[in-house]
């Protein structure tokens, strides 16, 4: 919110330019975190929204460089939303190092017992299909030899 009060000062012809690049950005950056941690059972998915994240305050800490160079914002404004974004880059900087610190447990321990179901993956869905048709076959075979049981595709 600090950079959407700084740029209200911006000029009118920044409006469509430096002020629209700034705000999208930061609010970028804090929406990518989020969308992240929604995601934080997938590990691939939780990564790849933090580096996005990354990227866009990589890119709000640009954008402020050429407001403080064009005048828009004043030294001490300037010096502490780049501080802000120093702060933000080194947390997501730690994140990304370690991400299995911030994902679920289940994604990072595939034999832990505490799953949730609709975190499935094409193995386990494998794994269900297999053990469904290994019993389907214990089933034929355990049937009583004295039964006659029709095959209606012989029919």
């Amino acid at each position: 919110m600090h950079i959407f009060e700084a740029s209200k000062a911006f000029p009118k012809e920044e409006k469509y330019s430096l002020t629209d690049q700034v705000r999208r950005c930061s609010r970028s950056t804090c929406a990518n975190m989020r969308e992240a941690w929604s995601k934080r059972r997938y590990n691939a998915h939780f990564v790849s929204k933090m580096t996005d994240a990354d990227g866009e305050n990589s890119e709000t800490d640009t954008w402020l460089d050429f407001a403080h160079d064009c005048g828009y914002i004043n030294d001490q404004t300037y010096l502490y939303l780049k501080n802000e974004c120093q702060d933000v880059g080194s947390m997501l900087g730690a994140i990304l190092k370690h991400p299995e610190k911030f994902t679920l447990l289940a994604d990072r321990d595939p034999k832990s017992e505490v799953r949730d179901p609709r975190a499935k993956g094409r193995d386990a869905r494998a794994e269900d299909r297999d053990s469904t048709a290994e019993g389907h076959k214990s089933r034929t075979e355990d049937r009583d030899p004295r039964i006659e049981v029709s095959d209606p595709v012989s029919k």
